[in-house]
């Protein structure tokens, strides 16, 4: 008997399949996050200059386990995703792929890069890697529909990326690693309350339990956002203090968290829309510019 396999097509007749669609699916702009954190994790662990040949399989492998991720979150929550004015126009909801596309897509993307991360660079890696996977499908997005904690299991998932850099590129878990996966943990929780507290009413509908869905009066999200916002300050420090980065990382993350901390304190004190918007493009200027003076200052 010969396997079936699904074939690639779109819901509708009238769609062409291009690569723009299977971009939408492997969410591009948070696969392009997690590989830019993935990176920096590599470039901060290796000793010297980095393996461009063990960098390129953990780029690779990452990828498609990120795509692959993204893919199958999208075949659970279409249902979801079609009651939400931001994510209704998703290749599933909208028609135009087939959930059983999407599913052999997302499988053969996440199967393909455990196997490369294994074989191209190392157990300990594919191990956080399966993690990452296992986490973000079957606790984070069912704990969407139940739970606030959701964001924090979320944050769990989105902080190992840059663990998964390191032990790429060093063969371990270890102390610079952890500070790396502890600093984009924090930053996700401001930056994830700022996104739910504009889009509170979505969710709702939605049927997904963000903390801004469940705590109407922003009192939480807001005292949430600001409590991680100092101890994404606090924690930005630990790479000067490993010896991975000099004085100028310190100089900026100081400053950089000091702001950062600010939009959230602001955001606290006044809970609109504006606030929140503030917070959450100070929160997507701020984590490149931590990391980027970070790898132009690295020691060693």
């Amino acid at each position: 008997m010969k396997a079936s396999v699904p074939p690639l097509t779109a819901a509708h007749t009238g769609d062409r399949l291009g690569i723009g669609i299977f971009l939408e699916l492997a969410k591009a702009r948070l696969t392009a996050l997690v590989l830019f954190t993935t990176l920096v994790g590599f470039y901060m662990g290796s000793p010297g200059s980095p393996n461009l040949v063990l960098m390129f399989s953990a780029i690779v492998g990452t990828a498609l386990v990120a795509a692959g991720s993204a893919a199958l979150n999208q075949v659970i929550e279409k249902d979801h995703d079609l009651r939400m004015v931001r994510t209704e126009s998703r290749p599933l909801p909208s028609g135009r792929l087939s959930p059983e596309s999407a599913r052999f897509f997302g499988l053969v993307c996440a199967g393909v890069g455990l196997i490369w991360l294994a074989l191209a660079v190392n157990l300990i890696t594919c191990l956080l890697g399966l993690i990452t996977l296992l986490s973000y499908l079957f606790v984070y997005t069912p704990l969407k529909r139940i739970s606030p904690l959701n964001t924090v299991v979320g944050a769990l998932a989105g902080g190992l990326p840059p663990l998964m850099g390191w032990t790429a590129a060093r063969g371990e878990v270890s102390a610079g690693g952890w500070a790396l996966f502890v600093i984009l943990f924090l930053w996700q929780l401001p930056h994830f309350f700022a996104i739910a507290w504009i889009y509170r009413e979505e969710y709702a509908n939605a049927g997904f339990r963000m903390l801004p869905v469940v705590d109407p009066s922003g009192i939480r999200t807001g005292r949430q956002a600001l409590v991680h916002s100092v101890g994404l300050l606090a924690v930005s420090v630990g790479p000067f203090l490993l010896g991975l980065s000099g004085t100028l990382y310190l100089v900026v993350s100081l400053l950089m968290g000091a702001a950062f901390l600010g939009f959230a304190f602001r955001f606290w004190q006044d809970l609109t829309h504006c606030r929140a918007r503030q917070l959450f493009f100070m929160s997507i200027i701020y984590l490149p510019i931590l990391l980027g003076v970070m790898v132009f200052d690295k020691i060693g």
